[in-house]
């Protein structure tokens, strides 16, 4: 098995390497071939049906600072520690990450990330993109090329993964989502080690059904959660 007891402290290569072999052996050649049609067909449609939406919200964001840029885009590690560039809409001040260093003491959530409330780097029209999750929709291109899928765990920046111990590597054996177990469920409401839990969790149980309950289980928690931001 994938899932680990997350009292057990000793996390060791060698259970790591082991369950990259699992991995691999349990993620069957049909299940990847119909999540990656899902993957292409999902997105297309998204982008399509959503384009209104696209073309608006950076309108929005150009009106609020005309000389920053509509689209961020950030280095985050794939499958199998893969880096590649992941594209959101900007809902952060230019300069925000020159000014993480001074907030890592307000950090609401434990382990290797970052997540604050009332974060003063988010611009007005961000506030509301994150709030509905708007934000992260550019990341439909990153499904399309490959990068990532539509359900999946979130991947990680290149620094929070120097934090990783053996036991939270696991979350990089397959392909990164938009959204993932931990989203559909409690979203910001839980910290780190719960966030990988889960993520190893739907490791452990993936298959097309179990992603669409995902999927249409996100879409319900961007309406009515109350932990986004």
């Amino acid at each position: 098995m994938i899932y680990l007891d997350t009292a057990n402290l000793q996390r060791t290569n060698v259970y790591y390497k082991s369950s990259v072999a699992t991995v691999e052996v349990n993620e069957r050649l049909a299940y990847k071939i119909v999540k990656r049609l899902m993957d292409i067909f999902g997105a297309l449609i998204g982008l399509i049906l959503l384009s209104p939406i696209l073309v608006f919200v950076a309108i929005c964001i150009k009106i609020e600072d005309k000389n920053s840029p509509v689209f961020f885009s950030q280095i985050r590690v794939g499958k199998n520690e893969k880096e590649f560039k992941m594209y959101k809409f900007r809902s952060m001040v230019t300069d925000a990450e020159s000014k993480l260093g001074k907030l890592l003491v307000y950090n609401e959530v434990s382990g290797a990330m970052f997540k604050m409330k009332d974060d003063p780097r988010v611009t007005n029209i961000g506030k509301f993109i994150r709030k509905t999750s708007i934000d992260e929709l550019p990341q439909l291109f990153n499904v399309l090329i490959g990068d990532m899928s539509l359900v999946g765990p979130r991947p990680p920046l290149p620094k929070e993964v120097t934090e990783y111990t053996d036991f939270d590597m696991q979350r990089l054996l397959v392909t990164p989502g938009c959204t993932g177990l931990w989203q559909a469920s409690a979203r910001n409401s839980v910290g780190f080690n719960e966030m990988v839990k889960l993520d190893l969790e739907y490791i452990e149980k993936r298959n097309i059904l179990f992603d669409l309950m995902i999927i249409f289980k996100t879409i319900g928690v961007l309406f009515y959660s109350k932990n986004a931001y």
